[in-house]
């Protein structure tokens, strides 16, 4: 049972015999209550027409004619026969067919116009149907008598059309089987053509002969194919920026060591040497610090939960509350309900916390840290905004803090990196964008514009 086709094809055969098995025990049942029915109502009519041909002769005895309208009755062993018994159950006519034959006992009906049908065995075994049915027939002026009719027929016509009847309904509820069986397969092999096709595609990116998935999927299968996709293209991503870093760390490493290099090569004076190693070290220190955070940053993660903002902003502000206790700065948090983030939470810890420690660091007495849900063509964003009440960042300013390295006053404690990374996260990793500008209270603006796609995209 390792095939899905095979459990599905299995299932709905079972279902299949077992809805066409009681569909013909159904019909089977029907067409037998049916063909009982109609013999009935033939032994009936046969009662009355032997009633029409009742004659009382002279000795006021019930009298029927030899030759009957029904052929049958005349000829001996023909399967249909007649008698006619009294009230205390003696015979007074019984038809030729009858010959060296006698009917099985059948109760007698006591009442006029009551009538019995029952299937009821001869002497010789031979299976029969038989109806009884009484009258009270006037004899003289007031005086009736009690007169049971009886009828019967064999059972080989009723047997022989039941069988054909069962013979055909088989044969065709079998044919029907064959063919919807024959339908239900290929349905079944076209209805899961995506789920194969979707097994194939995977095996070519594994032989790399694909990048990833197709698009037309039906949209049942189209949660699982996109965030197949947004897995692959992830690991894609990853493994692009660990290469990126690495190249970056070592072309950014070169040019200190150079220096360095250079120093020891011209035999530079001890203090020189030791100033310019400092500087070297300290410039190196920046740049593995940058390079590491940049690398480790995970992006949005595919089938993953949301995670809500507010509870991870909060935390942020009240370390940072303990961090700049001795300032008395007031941190508000204004997370707009049910405001969630699609990504590592290693991520969105990163961009808040170096923005709102940036914010610390400037402001006066005042950092607001905001966030809230909006939407960019079509896609959902993150908007998350940072603002303090310091002096603010000058418009030609804005665009070289963003690069590595730069800072706004030289005297205030950092590596001049955590904006960069800020950077880098928002608009290499959640392709979004991060706008310096003036807020209301006349310090910095950062805000910070992080796209994804809450279906999995």
């Amino acid at each position: 049972m390792d095939s899905l086709n095979r459990r599905l094809l299995i299932a709905a055969s079972l279902v299949l015999a077992a809805f066409l098995g009681l569909t013909g025990l159904t019909l089977d049942r029907a067409f037998r209550d049916s063909a009982v029915e109609a013999v009935q109502d033939r032994l009936q009519a046969q009662v009355y027409m032997l009633l029409g041909a009742v004659e009382v002769d002279g000795l006021n005895r019930l009298t029927l004619p030899q030759a009957l309208p029904e052929v049958r009755f005349s000829l001996p062993d023909s399967g249909l026969y007649a008698d006619v018994m009294d009230s205390q159950g003696n015979i007074v006519w019984h038809s030729s067919s009858l010959l060296g034959l006698a009917l099985p006992f059948f109760p007698a009906v006591r009442t006029s116009g009551d009538t019995q049908f029952a299937a009821l065995e001869s002497a010789d075994d031979t299976p029969l149907f038989m109806l009884a049915f009484t009258v009270s027939w006037e004899m003289a002026p007031n005086r009736y008598q009690l007169y049971t009719f009886r009828v019967a027929e064999t059972q080989t016509d009723f047997r022989d059309q039941l069988w054909s009847f069962r013979r055909s309904l088989w044969g065709w509820l079998l044919a029907a089987s064959a063919v919807l069986l024959a339908a239900q397969g290929l349905i079944l092999r076209w209805s899961l053509k995506p789920l194969r096709r979707v097994a194939a595609e995977v095996t070519d990116i594994e032989a790399g002969r694909r990048i990833e998935l197709g698009h037309d999927y039906p949209e049942e299968l189209q949660p699982l194919t996109t965030n197949l996709n947004v897995l692959i293209r992830q690991g894609h991503a990853h493994l692009e920026r660990y290469r990126n870093a690495l190249g970056d760390l070592a072309h950014s490493l070169k040019t200190p060591l150079a220096v360095l290099r250079g120093e020891l090569d011209r035999h530079a004076p001890p203090e020189e040497l030791r100033q310019t190693l400092a500087e070297q070290v300290e410039r190196m220190n920046r740049t593995v610090d940058y390079q590491l955070q940049r690398a480790a940053a995970a992006g949005r993660i595919a089938l993953s939960a949301p995670l809500p903002v507010a509870p991870i902003a909060r935390k942020i502000l009240d370390s940072l509350a303990k961090v700049y206790a001795d300032r008395g700065l007031q941190l508000h948090c204004e997370v707009a309900p049910g405001t969630v983030f699609y990504g590592d939470e290693g991520d969105l810890l990163e961009i808040l916390g170096n923005l709102a420690d940036n914010a610390c660091k400037w402001s006066r007495w005042q950092v607001v840290v905001r966030a809230y849900p909006a939407e960019h063509g079509g896609r959902a964003e993150l908007v998350v905004e940072v603002e303090d009440d310091g002096p603010g960042i000058p418009p030609e300013q804005a665009p070289l803090l963003l690069n590595r390295g730069q800072r706004a006053d030289p005297t205030v404690a950092g590596h001049g990196i955590g904006l960069a990374v800020v950077r880098d996260l928002v608009e290499e990793v959640y392709y979004g964008r991060l706008d310096l500008s003036r807020g209301k209270p006349g310090g910095a603006l950062v805000r910070a514009r992080l796209r994804f796609q809450s279906g999995g995209g």
